[in-house]
């Protein structure tokens, strides 16, 4: 059977649609599937007032930590986020993929923004903002042997766009991040964190340096996330998280006939970056 699993939305799967309704004993709003940023991932509100998150692997590269994140993530104290009720796995033959499906709180707030920024201001309350910085000092504080961002990764990728200049890239600060900390991963009216695949160990700001990132087309809000978060992105680790996210925008935009909407906000962003990193080598 041919399956590009990457974009769902293209895919017949009512056969594993019917499979976790028998599994699960409960009945999918199949009528109105939300699917994630990637398309792998599909959910459905369930006949049990639940939600049910289907997504899938191929069966001979799972990837372990990505696999596990929302049964790890279950375990964290003092952070917003659904509860995880049960999960269940099986293989798929004729796919040649595993497929997982995890039961967990229904969340009435939606994603604040699709397709991971936004492009206009959200009007989030002070409250809400006070939720988000509660949750993730929570997060940080939160002991861990997952990684969600290397040293390697960081090096590797601000070097690419910069080449290996004086810059040190040495993180001197780590805390646990959830390291996927775009609009689509947080609901209004109430903060909630979603998509726990990626958390783990990363530099001190990293999730403030993202949403930071994805709402540059934002100026208002960007400036709004370098206040809230001042002492966490004024640190040298939280400057280093920026120019990652800036880093990776232009990388991923240099020689397309049409870069990122993030693209030349990023670009401006680096010297301020640089300036300051610069300052406390």
């Amino acid at each position: 059977m041919d399956f590009d699993g990457y974009d769902l939305a293209t895919q017949s799967y009512d056969d594993v649609l019917a499979h976790v309704e028998h599994v699960l004993n409960l009945q999918l709003e199949r009528s109105t599937p939300v699917y994630g940023t990637q398309g792998a991932t599909v959910g459905y509100v369930s006949s049990s007032g639940t939600w049910v998150r289907l997504g899938w692997r191929a069966h001979n590269s799972a990837h372990e930590q990505s696999w596990t994140g929302a049964e790890g993530a279950s375990t964290i104290a003092g952070v917003h986020k659904p509860e995880l009720y049960r999960s269940y796995r099986w293989m798929d033959e004729a796919r040649s993929v595993v497929w997982r499906a995890d039961e967990s709180e229904l969340i009435n707030s939606k994603a604040v923004g699709s397709g991971g920024s936004i492009t206009a201001d959200p009007g989030l309350p002070g409250d809400w903002w006070n939720s988000l910085r509660a949750s993730l000092g929570a997060l940080a504080s939160h002991t861990t042997l997952r990684v969600g961002m290397a040293q390697a990764h960081l090096s590797k990728r601000i070097n690419q766009v910069f080449g290996e200049s004086n810059l040190d890239t040495t993180v001197t600060e780590w805390t646990t991040a959830h390291a996927d900390l775009h609009w689509n991963n947080v609901t209004a009216p109430d903060c909630y964190l979603l998509d726990w695949e990626d958390w783990g160990a990363g530099p001190r700001g990293l999730d403030a340096a993202t949403l930071w990132g994805f709402s540059l087309q934002v100026p208002e809000v960007a400036d709004h996330i370098q206040t809230v978060f001042a002492d966490d992105l004024g640190s040298r680790s939280g400057l280093l998280a920026q120019l990652l996210f800036c880093s990776n925008v232009i990388r991923l935009s240099t020689g397309k006939p049409t870069p990122s909407p993030l693209y030349l906000p990023a670009k401006r962003e680096v010297d301020r970056l640089l300036a300051l990193l610069s300052t406390l080598s």
